[in-house]
């Protein structure tokens, strides 16, 4: 007779099944997000990897970017201002330049740009192309700074599948808020089914090496179990990693405040937004030019890597710096400046972050499988595959008990009958 307490046996009962109907319930947009997100990284690693080897550095003497930017507007249609100046890591090699058109400010009438284009260091963004932007309208052009030449780009997000799998991953193809609150809300039951399958998977007393593994002669319903659970264990910490930060960037704001709970926190995109300027009367904000000097005095001992220009009088600039070695895609420094006092307002650097700034951070180049090198993304690329083959071991399990239940039933009813 069993020694577990009634109620240890019922509680462990209604986990199993909310467990197992949450899994096949949600089986197929669970699957939906998990193999778009690994199409999304491989994607990245085979741009990376097939990448043609830049062209050398042109000789000859680098253009003033004021200059690099007229030459790149003549190439954009009207009406459409610099944003952002991307530049390279080698000196001779293309800048990127981006141009966003204006658009009016919500609950106004003033013009306002797009906001960080992916790939900016502090948030950590998976990098794409340039060529025409996304629904905010604007151009990307790369252009050699010494000769000004116009290099030809990709489009913007990719391929038209890319960008599918993009919309997939991020709303589920459901436009608006509805779309990707709902994505944020898988990802919640993703971190629950993780956590269930951990209390579900633990081993009796004696049996933890057996729970590591898939027994060699294993087939039917032991073969399934084993790989769920094998499979499940392996690979918790990637799957409850990924799946917390897609919900991070789902509802970055209240997921903050919950750090903040153990450590001071401020959400990225919202220290984006928090420094205004004061326009100066007769006097004319800092060039490019300036500012660059201002954010690099600053940083002394980093690299620009990017520029995002106001696109409001009262808008700060900001630049993007890394120090030498920093690792793509992780968090890097950012310098707010004032173009009107021509002096720096903040500036955030991973180094003086709070435990809970750090956490913050990471958030966003984790689930993009950035940051830590080349490791971390394939075991980002693997996650994806696991809902499909949770979905599809599960499922089994579920069948061929049921199955077998039946069977007996059947069997039972023809032993009363004889």
């Amino acid at each position: 007779m069993s020694t577990v307490p009634r109620s240890q046996r019922l509680w462990y009962k209604a986990l199993h099944q909310a467990h197992l109907w949450a899994g096949i319930i949600l089986c197929l947009p669970l699957m939906a997000l998990g193999i778009s997100g690994s199409v999304l990284v491989a994607n990245d690693l085979i741009q990376d990897w097939t990448a043609p080897a830049a062209p050398p550095p042109t000789p000859g003497a680098v253009k003033p970017l004021s200059e690099i930017i007229e030459a790149a507007r003549a190439t954009v249609p009207a009406g459409q201002t610099p944003s952002a100046i991307m530049l390279p890591e080698e000196a001779g090699q293309p800048i990127t330049i981006r141009f966003t058109a204006a658009r009016p400010a919500p609950g106004g009438d003033r013009p306002q740009g797009g906001e960080r284009p992916a790939g900016a260091p502090p948030a950590g963004g998976p990098q794409m192309g340039g060529g025409p932007m996304g629904p905010g309208g604007g151009t990307s052009v790369r252009i050699n700074p010494v000769t000004l030449d116009i290099h030809s780009t990709p489009a913007m997000g990719g391929n038209s599948v890319i960008r599918t799998m993009r919309s997939l991953h991020g709303n589920l193809l459901i436009t608006g808020r509805e779309g990707r609150e709902l994505v944020g809300w898988l990802g919640v039951v993703m971190l629950v089914l993780g956590v269930s399958g951990l209390v579900m998977w633990w081993p009796r007393p004696g049996r933890w090496k057996a729970a590591f593994l898939v027994k060699a002669d294993a087939k039917g319903l032991r073969l399934h179990r084993d790989l769920h659970g094998a499979a499940g264990i392996w690979t918790l910490l990637v799957f409850l990693v990924v799946s917390f930060s897609g919900v991070y960037l789902v509802f970055p704001q209240t997921l903050t405040d919950a750090v903040s709970v153990v450590s001071p926190a401020r959400e990225p995109r919202s220290v984006m937004n928090a420094h205004t300027v004061e326009p100066v009367r007769g006097t004319p904000p800092a060039g490019v030019e300036e500012m660059v000097a201002i954010a690099t005095a600053a940083v002394p001992d980093a690299s620009l890597r990017g520029l995002f220009l106001p696109t409001r009088p009262n808008q700060p600039a900001r630049a993007t710096l890394a120090r030498p070695g920093a690792a793509h895609g992780a968090p890097g420094i950012t310098a707010f400046i004032d173009p009107w006092k021509r002096s720096v307002i903040e500036v955030r650097d991973p180094r003086t972050y709070s435990l809970g700034d750090t956490i913050v951070a990471w958030q966003r180049p984790l689930h993009a499988g950035e940051g830590l090198g080349i490791v971390w993304a394939v075991l980002v690329f693997a996650s994806g595959i696991l809902p499909p083959l949770f979905c599809i071991t599960g499922i089994a399990m579920w069948w061929i008990k049921r199955r077998n239940r039946l069977a007996r039933r059947v069997d039972a009813a023809a032993a009363r009958a004889s």
